[in-house]
């Protein structure tokens, strides 16, 4: 009877240390590593969007935030994201019959250059890019604008937070 608690405590304490590396959002956190900090992404596209560039760099620091423990920081980070978005354009995808847009197409590109100052070797320089479609009849204003944004910096965040720190 003595074994078996000793071997049951035992295995209860390997299974919550073995808990201790694994994180649910498949994040890699370099050992060391305690703070990030996300500098402005220049906005270098050639259809100008007010804003843009500021509602992007939020969305990337609150992903990194809700995803990590690491502590955001206004300069000396451990881990630096900085960059251009370089595309943001509106273009048909289909066509009516009387040749005129059927969907459109918001697309939007970011450039990313990553520092990593524990591992110069985890260190990335790659472009982003994802898409919102709409319907070529409305105009791309107001909520369905807010909604293009969200949903495509939802994406380019979590592509970068899985080339980053997830290296799926």
């Amino acid at each position: 009877m003595k074994y078996i608690k000793y071997s049951f405590i035992l295995l209860l304490s390997i299974t919550f240390l073995g808990c201790g590396f694994y994180s649910f959002t498949g994040a890699s956190v370099p050992p060391g590593t305690e703070t990030y900090q996300v500098n402005r992404f220049e906005n270098t596209a050639l259809l100008i969007e007010p804003g843009l560039e500021r509602d992007f760099k939020l969305a990337l620091e609150d992903l990194i935030q809700n995803q990590t423990n690491l502590r955001l920081v206004p300069n000396n980070g451990d881990l630096v994201y900085e960059g251009e978005i370089t595309e943001y354009r509106i273009s048909p995808t289909t066509a009516t019959s009387q040749n005129t847009a059927a969907q459109n197409r918001l697309t939007i590109s970011v450039k990313l250059r990553f520092f990593n100052k524990k591992d110069e070797e985890d260190e990335l320089e790659q472009s982003f890019s994802f898409f919102f479609d709409f319907p070529g009849s409305s105009q791309l204003i107001g909520a369905q604008r807010a909604q293009a944004h969200e949903e495509i910096f939802e994406r380019l965040t979590q592509d970068i937070f899985n080339a980053t720190l997830a290296k799926w």
